[in-house]
C-alpha cells in the first residue's frame, strides 16, 4: 500500500488548487448545512469551502490518515479517515448520518476503481436540491503518465510495479451522461492547463507526489534509485526547458450536478 506526503504533494500548490476553484465556482449552493470534500488531502482547498460558506459544517474525508492530520489543522474543517467507496455505500460509520447539501471530489474519484459505477451512490448522499461537484485529470495518455508506465513495465521493475494503484477518468460527455441517467441538472466540461513549471526535474517533481507515487513507494531503494534516474531523464526529454521554464500540459475534466 502506499502512502501520501502533504508537502510533496504542496509543492506546486497554487497549480493543483485552479482546477478546484473553477470547479467550485459552478456550484451554486447559497447556504448549504453541509459541504463534504471527499479526498480532501491536506485540506488547503477544503479551506476555500469554509471560507465561502462559513455557516455550514464542512467536512473533509480521505484515505490516508497523513493527509486527514493535516486536514484536521485547517481552520473551519472538521476531517475523518474513510475509503471513498466506503463512504458512499455506507460501509463505514464515517458516512454522513443525514444527505449532504454539496459534495465535492476533486482529484480523488481517479484513483478509485470503477468510479463510474459508484457515482450513483455517491449522488444519493446529497440531499434533494444539493449540489455535486466533481474533477479529475484526462492527462493518462501524455508523457508524464506514459513514460511511468512503460518503464515500470520493464523485467526488473514489473515484480515490484505489477497491481501497484494506477489512475484512470472518463471523458466530461460519459460523466454527464453517466449523472444525467440520474435525474440531475449536468454541467460538464475540460480544461486543458499550461503549467509553466522550474527548478531542476520540475515535472518529476509533479508527478512523484501524486501519479508516480505508488510504483515509486513498491521498490525496494536500489532499484527506486535507478528507476528515478531513468524516469528523470525519459521527462526531461518529454519536457524540455526552452528557456522560459518546463511546459506541462495538464488536461483536467470537470462535472458540476444539481438534484
Amino acid at each position: 500500500m502506499h502512502t501520501w506526503d502533504p508537502d510533496r504533494y504542496l509543492t506546486y500548490a497554487d497549480e493543483r488548487g485552479r482546477p478546484f476553484v473553477e470547479l467550485v465556482a459552478r456550484v451554486g449552493a447559497e447556504a448549504p448545512r453541509t459541504v463534504v470534500d471527499l479526498g480532501c488531502g491536506p485540506g488547503n482547498l477544503t479551506r476555500l469551502l469554509a471560507l465561502r460558506w462559513p455557516e455550514a459544517e464542512v467536512v473533509g474525508v480521505d484515505s490516508s490518515e497523513d493527509m486527514v492530520a493535516r486536514a484536521s489543522r485547517v481552520e473551519g474543517v472538521s476531517a475523518q479517515v474513510a475509503d471513498i467507496r466506503e463512504w458512499a455505500t455506507g460501509a463505514t460509520a464515517a458516512g454522513p448520518a443525514a444527505p449532504v447539501d454539496v459534495l465535492v471530489s476533486n482529484a480523488a474519484l481517479q484513483w478509485v476503481p470503477d468510479h463510474l459505477e459508484l457515482l450513483p451512490a455517491l449522488l444519493d448522499r446529497v440531499a434533494p436540491g444539493g449540489w455535486f461537484a466533481m474533477q479529475v485529470p484526462g492527462n493518462f495518455q501524455e508523457p508524464s503518465h506514459t513514460i511511468r508506465r512503460d518503464l515500470a513495465a520493464e523485467p526488473e521493475y514489473a515484480a515490484y510495479t505489477s497491481g501497484v494503484a494506477v489512475p484512470s477518468s472518463h471523458d466530461p460527455a460519459t460523466y454527464l451522461e453517466t449523472i444525467a441517467a440520474q435525474g440531475w441538472q449536468v454541467d460538464a466540461w475540460e480544461t486543458t492547463y499550461l503549467h509553466v513549471l522550474h527548478g531542476p526535474d520540475p515535472v518529476f517533481a509533479w508527478v512523484s507526489g501524486t501519479g508516480a507515487r505508488p510504483a515509486l513507494q513498491a521498490l525496494p531503494a536500489d532499484l527506486r534509485a535507478r528507476f528515478e534516474e531513468e524516469f528523470r531523464r525519459r521527462l526531461r526529454e518529454a519536457y524540455p526547458d526552452r528557456g522560459h521554464g518546463v511546459v506541462l500540459p495538464f488536461r483536467r475534466v470537470f462535472a458540476v450536478a444539481h438534484r
